[in-house]
């Protein structure tokens, strides 16, 4: 398992990145005309986006090419806020080799002016048409699922935001900017249901509360 960003330079004459066809991996979504933006830093030029069974690899033409396995992103969502960020994207928290210290900051990411790609814990990926950005969050959201976090100890801990963790912007209270957030090892059916079966327990609860009101007053009479 490889953690964090990391460069990637396997890319054949065409322009596509070759995938490892011996471990599985086939292509999923390419999306044109993909900026990323990594950090706080600017978008980079707008390239092109594969997602694949295994990775997310973002190429720029005749240029840098970059790679995350699913298995390290530990977060993706739709963000639309113009106060959170200027265009909508996708949204990603990667996780980096340093883990979850709390001394790190996003600043060790950069020396010198330089990226460092594996500090890097936050990438947002920038359609060109925003119009494409439901479609390539579905198909993110299908190649997640395929990569579940080994190392979750049970599917209710698997990939929960927790109030004092994560990104700042998803704990201020503000739930504008992320529409859609879809933590690996969670899946919206299992979510939907347990949903429903609370409102029907509820619904339940309150109907038998006001049968009995309804017989103690018969009876108060």
């Amino acid at each position: 398992m490889v953690l964090g960003l990391y460069p990637f330079a396997d890319i054949a004459a065409d322009g596509a990145p070759r995938l490892d066809a011996a471990a599985g991996e086939e292509l999923v979504r390419v999306q044109l005309a993909a900026a990323l933006a990594l950090g706080s830093r600017a978008p980079e030029p707008p390239g092109t986006l594969f997602l694949t069974t295994r990775r997310v690899i973002w190429v720029v033409e005749g240029g840098m090419a970059y790679a995350v396995d699913f298995i390290a992103v530990s977060l993706h969502a739709v963000s639309r806020d113009p106060e959170a960020y200027p265009s909508p994207c996708i949204y990603t928290q990667i996780e980096t080799e340093a883990g979850s210290d709390d001394e790190s900051d996003e600043s060790d990411s950069e020396v010198n002016g330089e990226i460092e790609l594996s500090k890097v814990t936050e990438m947002r990926i920038i359609p060109s048409d925003p119009g494409q950005l439901d479609g390539l969050f579905e198909a993110f959201s299908h190649c997640a699922e395929l990569n579940p976090d080994p190392n979750a100890e049970s599917d209710e801990e698997n990939g929960w935001v927790h109030g004092d963790e994560g990104d700042e912007d998803m704990t201020d209270g503000s739930d504008a900017e992320f529409s859609d957030v879809n933590p690996i090892g969670q899946t919206d059916d299992h979510d939907i249901t347990h949903a429903v079966v609370e409102l029907q327990i509820q619904d339940q609860r309150f109907q038998d509360a006001e049968e009995a009101d309804e017989e103690s007053n018969r009876n108060g009479h």
